[in-house]
């Protein structure tokens, strides 16, 4: 009989434990699906990946992470030190838009590459100069002498109006965006060019007499083109550096939302006081 009670007494212990674990699972599962239904809640931010330029390009698109982020979208900033991978990325998707390059140079990619690129936004001009080398004038330049100049076609071109700007030379066409040194009709000091990669002149100019360069690159090297140039391009340069997505893109949300802030007083103003003349807003 005894035996009888105590395994009744053993069956009833067991139930209450049962029940006690069943208690806590339930609570457990009521806790989790609260924070489930919170995450369900939660803003969503979307992400605007941009390809770039150091400066100042980069630069200034950091001025616009605050702004961005207001509105929800993580602004993702991608430094590039070359004229080409910018624009492959963003026509392959690694990139949604980029911002380091003018549209004569746009115009001249999608034409020999076949890409499918588009502008969204004039942003800024960045005056191009000329830098001493060798020589220290434009007054003290020899006969024969070296100047490098960039290497892609609308950066060459506008590397020779620059120079042709300042007495130096005379082109065929002075309205020939893409003028090489065969378009050069009168060189009376007989002045030669080495075409070198565009982000290399800063460092090149030791074994140059000039260099004529882009002020990206410029302002990279710790050289600042109001101050350091020889000579630099007039304020009504058309060499606006634009927005760029693929074609098809250009009314995205995210996009349109970085097109607004990058055309803002703050953006306008940020610019100004940054760069002190070295890069002019085109808005």
């Amino acid at each position: 009989m005894s035996k009888k009670i105590l395994a009744l007494l053993l069956g009833l212990t067991l139930c209450l434990s049962l029940a006690a674990c069943g208690g806590d699972t339930a609570d457990t599962a009521e806790t989790t699906g609260d924070s489930a239904e919170s995450g369900d809640t939660a803003e969503t931010t979307t992400t605007l990946t941009v390809a770039a330029s150091p400066t100042p390009h980069a630069v200034i698109l950091e001025a616009c992470v605050p702004l961005l982020a207001e509105q929800g979208i993580e602004l993702v900033i991608n430094q590039y030190d070359d004229y080409v991978v910018p624009n492959t990325a963003v026509e392959d998707g690694d990139e949604d838009a980029n911002y380091f390059q003018h549209l004569p140079y746009l115009e001249e990619f999608n034409e020999t590459r076949g890409t499918h690129l588009v502008d969204v936004a004039g942003v800024h001009i960045e005056p191009m100069g000329i830098y001493a080398g060798r020589v220290e004038s434009l007054e003290d330049l020899p006969d024969g002498a070296v100047i490098g100049v960039p290497n892609d076609p609308t950066n060459e071109g506008r590397a020779l109006l620059l120079l042709e700007a300042q007495g130096l030379i005379t082109l065929d066409d002075s309205s020939n965006l893409s003028a090489t040194p065969s378009n050069i009709v009168d060189n009376p000091k007989g002045l030669k060019f080495e075409e070198i990669e565009a982000q290399t002149l800063p460092s090149s100019r030791p074994d140059l007499d000039l260099a004529v360069i882009n002020s990206n690159y410029a302002l990279g090297a710790g050289l600042n083109p109001t101050t350091d140039a020889l000579a630099i391009e007039s304020s009504d340069s058309p060499y606006v550096n634009v927005l760029v997505v693929k074609e098809g893109n250009e009314n995205n949300e995210a996009i349109q939302a970085l097109v607004e802030a990058l055309h803002s007083d703050t953006i306008r103003d940020f610019i100004n006081e940054e760069f002190d003349g070295a890069v002019v807003p085109a808005f």
